[in-house]
């Protein structure tokens, strides 16, 4: 089942949240930020751990870290394309997000998952066609595998939310 909700990701109760982050998995801004300030330090503790072994994370890749204060059990952190302008395989990227970010979730036995807008604020992907890339990899992703029962796109605005929902309305 996949669902839009409107609101803010770090109140979500799910198993694991998707975190649009940079690729130092540093705290940063927009989404990154607020998820790192409400978690507390937990989740820069063991940002820094896999920093340590692996680097950062590549654009497109995932990680996976406790949710600390969170609602949620995990915050899976995923390195959304910069836009810049389409040439750059930017699409793949971003599909890449949402693939990799479910596989973790099924790998660590999360039922539920919510999402926000990846690559949509500073990172300039275009909002329209982040949500079809979205929805059709999500519901791609779900049509082959039972595990995950719940995908949440949670929206911090108006349009966010109309395009998801429109989306949604086609599958």
């Amino acid at each position: 089942m996949i669902e839009v909700v409107r609101g803010d990701i770090t109140k979500i109760k799910v198993d694991a949240i998707v975190n649009a982050a940079n690729s130092s998995l540093m705290d940063g801004g927009g989404v990154d930020g607020a998820i790192h300030r409400a978690g507390g330090n937990a989740i820069l503790e063991d940002c820094k751990k896999i920093v340590a072994k692996q680097g950062g994370c590549e654009t497109g890749e995932a990680v996976i870290t406790t949710a600390g204060e969170l609602p949620a059990q995990f915050v899976i952190h995923t390195v959304g394309p910069i836009w810049y302008g389409g040439n750059n395989d930017e699409n793949q990227k971003l599909a890449n997000c949402y693939k990799n970010s479910l596989k973790l979730a099924v790998e660590n036995n999360c039922k539920s998952v919510a999402f926000p807008s990846i690559s949509t604020g500073v990172y300039r992907f275009p909002k329209e066609a982040a949500a079809q890339i979205a929805v059709k990899t999500v519901s791609e992703f779900l049509s082959n595998h039972s595990e995950i029962e719940k995908v949440l796109f949670v929206c911090f605005d108006d349009e966010n939310e109309s395009l998801i929902n429109r989306e949604l309305s086609k599958i």
